[in-house]
């Protein structure tokens, strides 16, 4: 997909038309850079002042501890935004390592041009406002989601809430999963070993079937270990 798509299609630039949005581009000082696989893009503790809108690839919000140890806090995929609470905070450091889970484009907006008056009267502005609240809106969603699926105590419990949550987005009981197995480890904080055995446990027990990203939840009275697999 072009950039112009992505871009069109953004929450932040929802109901602005194509022809408006390289006015608004310049109006908001918008600057592209790529990065590589791992590259970090805002490193933790800093203060930032720009968002990130992913235009190819994908980004991921990590923290670290002090040994090293890595929890995924969200994916951010093209027409997405990252970033955008604490640039508008600038007091508050960013908490988190931006990094570039694959290689990825980033267009830089400067938040700052948004929060104040536009010195070019932007009939858009307040659209864009508007659209920069829903983002927000949306990160706190994701947020909850993420704590709604780390609360549960133990691992199965987790993964249940997960799929569950990935069903109810999907609005289906089949479904994609946007990790890596590595990767839904590290967003349930939880032993990537000690998962995979959870996930087959659950697997073997007819309560989900999976084959590698692709999953279906099944229901609990679904037994029979010579049954057809479900197509997903």
């Amino acid at each position: 997909m072009s950039d112009s798509a992505i871009l069109t299609a953004a929450p932040l630039f929802d109901s602005i038309s194509p022809e408006d949005l390289a006015s608004m581009l310049s109006c908001l000082d918008a600057r592209r850079r790529d990065f590589q696989r791992e590259e970090i893009i805002f490193p933790e503790g800093e203060s930032i002042a720009h968002i990130g809108l992913v235009l190819a690839g994908a980004v991921h919000i990590v923290k670290e501890d002090y040994w090293g140890r890595r929890t995924l806090m969200a994916s951010i995929g093209p027409g997405e935004c990252f970033g955008e609470a604490y640039a508008c905070s600038p007091a508050s450091p960013f908490p988190f390592t931006a990094v570039a889970a694959e290689s990825a484009s980033i267009l830089f907006l400067n938040i700052h041009r948004v929060l104040t008056t536009c010195s070019s009267a932007c009939q858009f502005h307040a659209r864009l406002i508007r659209n920069l609240l829903t983002v927000l809106a949306d990160s706190n969603q994701r947020l909850a989601r993420k704590i709604e699926c780390t609360s549960p105590r133990t691992i199965r419990e987790k993964l249940l809430s997960y799929l569950s949550s990935q069903a109810r987005r999907s609005r289906s009981s089949a479904f994609t999963l946007p990790f890596s197995r590595g990767q839904l480890a590290e967003y349930l904080a939880v032993d990537r070993s000690a998962m995979t055995v959870e996930l087959y446990k659950l697997k073997d027990e007819g309560i989900i079937w999976f084959e590698k990203r692709k999953f279906r939840l099944l229901s609990p009275d679904f037994k029979s270990q010579d049954s057809p697999r479900p197509p997903v």
